[in-house]
């Protein structure tokens, strides 16, 4: 072979090394991606079912409920237009109450249940985590134009 050709082989080959490299980076980073969506959102279906995601918003008041088993709490999610039902096993943060902002992440079966893996809640009186508040002063926006 040609001294030519032996270098033409290795770039060829560097390159397609390289190219595989990005390629198994992209994917880790697509399957480790959790996406923001509003009570209204997963509502109207626009929220993968099967695969990981956060929804925030206030927790709907009279909506906690614990089981029996004293692991198991259920709540509601809502942006004050849409209401989404969760289930969520752990312990929950101190802080987590009904009336106020929570962002929850998890997973929406194929039969409409939200099943939370984590439940993040404010950390003082005054804040609510920029997603869900940009969510509550959506669905505001949205009920005042129909209201109209």
């Amino acid at each position: 072979m040609k001294p030519r050709s032996k270098r033409l082989v290795l770039v060829a080959g560097a390159v397609a090394l390289l190219v595989g490299a990005v390629a198994l980076v992209l994917s880790a980073f697509q399957q480790n991606l959790v996406f923001f969506h509003t009570p209204t959102e997963v509502a109207e279906g626009k929220a993968p079912t099967g695969r990981t995601f956060r929804i925030g918003g206030l927790v709907e008041q009279g909506s906690l409920k614990r089981s029996e088993d004293g692991v198991t709490v259920q709540f509601a999610i809502t942006d004050t237009a849409k209401v989404i039902p969760v289930t969520y096993k752990g312990a929950l943060p101190d802080l987590f109450k009904e009336g106020k902002g929570a962002v929850v992440q998890g997973v929406m079966s194929a039969d409409g249940k939200f099943t939370a893996s984590e439940v993040l809640a404010k950390h003082d009186e005054n804040y609510m985590p920029p997603e869900a508040q940009h969510a509550v002063d959506q669905a505001h926006k949205t009920a005042q134009t129909v209201k109209q």
